[in-house]
């Protein structure tokens, strides 16, 4: 089964990442496990710029699912793109979506995924309202920077 990443998106991070070469399984491309390791660093990464931090906080994020369609191997040496997306944000929850392109290779989607991130509360671990921050996402128009098109993913 196939998930499918919405058009109706918000692109709210970009990240260069290096592909290692311990990231590679015994058939020569990067391991299937990797690809969700690469969508947590940019789930972190942006969380972090907007939020200032992960650790010592009284709430986060949780996942209550993740996914991820492989379209094309990875293999090493390389760098990644990695572009997070946003939608459907609710009170507690927000579902965020992964592209993952080559650097040298623009426009062309190797995977895409994604997640629901539900916000909880570290000392009861029930859910607690998004920051603002992230909330405010639920304003924003649904679209790009700059006036772009979302990435067009294989069929």
């Amino acid at each position: 089964m196939r998930l499918e990443i919405p058009e109706h998106k918000i692109l709210v991070y970009e990240l260069a990442h290096p592909i290692a070469w311990g990231e590679m399984d015994a058939l020569g491309h990067v391991n299937n496990t990797v690809y969700f390791r690469y969508m947590e660093q940019a789930r972190v990464s942006w969380i972090t710029s907007i939020n200032g931090t992960l650790s010592g906080a009284e709430d986060g994020p949780v996942i209550a699912n993740a996914f991820c369609n492989f379209y094309r191997p990875l293999v090493f040496p390389g760098t990644i793109t990695i572009r997070l997306y946003v939608a459907n944000p609710g009170r507690t929850s927000i579902d965020t979506f992964v592209s993952i392109e080559r650097t040298d290779d623009p426009g062309v989607v190797y995977a895409a995924g994604g997640a629901t991130l539900v916000w909880v509360s570290l000392k009861d671990g029930r859910a607690s309202p998004l920051p603002d921050a992230i909330r405010k996402l639920a304003t924003s128009a649904p679209a790009l920077p700059g006036g772009e098109t979302p990435p067009a993913l294989p069929a």
